[in-house]
């Protein structure tokens, strides 16, 4: 054997290794949910033969022609019995793209399709899509909601003005996708999530709407539309159903996660908030939960955040960040959260719906001040003094 065939066959062992890892639970927690020791995705997990020209002759040395900086924020879905993730997989280009990553259990195993995703262009093509989340509506498609950005040409001089759109496509395969319109919108929106019923008779979206790429500006939270026709979607009224709050983990902005999981108390609702602190945006993950007749109203809302990055989640592109737009509620109960630490790596967090309902409904709210807050606790400091 030569000793390019010998490197070969030693980096696809070490890359066997990392696809068949098996993923340890943290024995220690906050009883809402279990936390795992390894990250289920990252750039390494990516196929060698996106990375490497394995021609000896292209490539004697054997590097890396196309380098991977980072898997995040991905869509998640229980399809054909497997769990699969829709992946946001940045290139050292800075150039984001979607590829499908399948795993037998939702924990670890997870490998990609062999391709990534071909996602036809919208009338004006975006430098960059990401974001997407996964919705399987009652009409029988699966709907992918992302990013699509472009350069904001009203601003020729500056490189680094943008604007954000909320595309639509959909599918049957995860293979082949039908593009649709982008939503039209009178505000910039990211975030843009569909839910997965007809509300009286129309197609509902949870929006975000912000006066710029960045900034919210006006927008005053998670907001809601109802929409005729998907294949030419028009926010014409848009209600926002949860707001922003001064002093509080969604101080700058918020935005929805997946689209809410349907319980026989209420929807189940993770989204995400944002402050603003000394090392930049600070972005965490909280829930609420919505009545059943009604998805716009909140029946519960528990007090500060859900998840945090935590310990090497803090560290990456990005640092501080916590993001979840994929979540499945299994047959038997169990809820797989997907969440991305620092726009580097996908992890998973494990739930149950019932473990979620509790939560929900009884954490106490946010009650907005100091002497709030210190009510609360005093109020469970009587409560155990009673109970002991």
């Amino acid at each position: 054997m030569s000793d390019f065939n010998e490197r070969v066959r030693l980096l696809r062992e070490h890359h066997e290794q990392l696809l068949t890892r098996k993923n340890e639970p943290e024995q220690w927690g906050n009883g809402i949910y279990t936390r795992y020791k390894y990250p289920i995705i990252t750039a390494e997990h990516t196929p060698l033969e996106w990375r490497y020209d394995f021609n000896e002759n292209d490539n004697p040395y054997l590097m890396q022609r196309i380098m991977m900086n980072a898997t995040l924020n991905s869509g998640a879905i229980k399809w054909n019995g497997r769990y699969l993730l829709v992946v946001r997989v940045e290139g050292a280009d800075r150039k984001s793209f979607f590829a499908v990553a399948e795993s037998p259990n939702g924990i670890d195993n997870f490998r990609f399709w062999d391709e990534p995703i071909t996602m036809p262009e919208d009338v004006i093509p975006a430098t960059n899509i990401y974001d997407m989340r996964i919705t399987a509506h009652e009409d029988g498609w699966i709907y992918g909601v992302f990013c699509a950005e472009r350069h904001d040409d009203s601003q020729p001089g500056d490189l680094s003005a943008a604007t954000a759109t909320a595309a639509i496509a959909r599918t049957k395969d995860f293979v082949n996708w039908e593009r649709l319109p982008d939503l039209k919108t009178k505000s910039q929106q990211r975030n843009v999530v569909l839910h997965p019923e007809f509300v009286d008779g129309k197609y509902a979206f949870y929006t975000r709407p912000q006066d710029g790429f960045i900034d919210t500006g006006s927008g005053g939270g998670i907001g809601w539309a109802l929409v005729d026709d998907i294949t030419n979607a028009e926010v014409r009224e848009e209600t926002i159903i949860n707001a922003r709050h001064y002093h509080t983990i969604m101080e700058v902005k918020n935005g929805e996660g997946p689209h809410p999981i349907k319980t026989d108390r209420g929807w189940l609702h993770l989204a995400h908030g944002v402050r603003g602190c000394a090392s930049g945006l600070r972005y965490v993950l909280y829930m609420y939960m919505t009545a059943l007749d009604d998805p716009t109203r909140v029946i519960a809302q528990p007090g500060g955040y859900f998840l945090v990055p935590q310990g090497d989640e803090y560290i990456g592109d990005v640092m501080n960040v916590a993001f979840a737009n994929g979540w499945i509620a299994d047959d038997d109960g169990r809820v797989l959260i997907y969440y991305a630490s620092s726009d580097t790596r996908m992890h998973v967090a494990v739930s149950t719906i019932d473990k979620l309902i509790d939560y929900c409904m009884n954490t106490p709210e946010d009650g907005l001040t100091t002497s709030a807050s210190v009510e609360t606790i005093k109020a469970l400091i009587r409560k155990n003094k009673f109970n002991k």
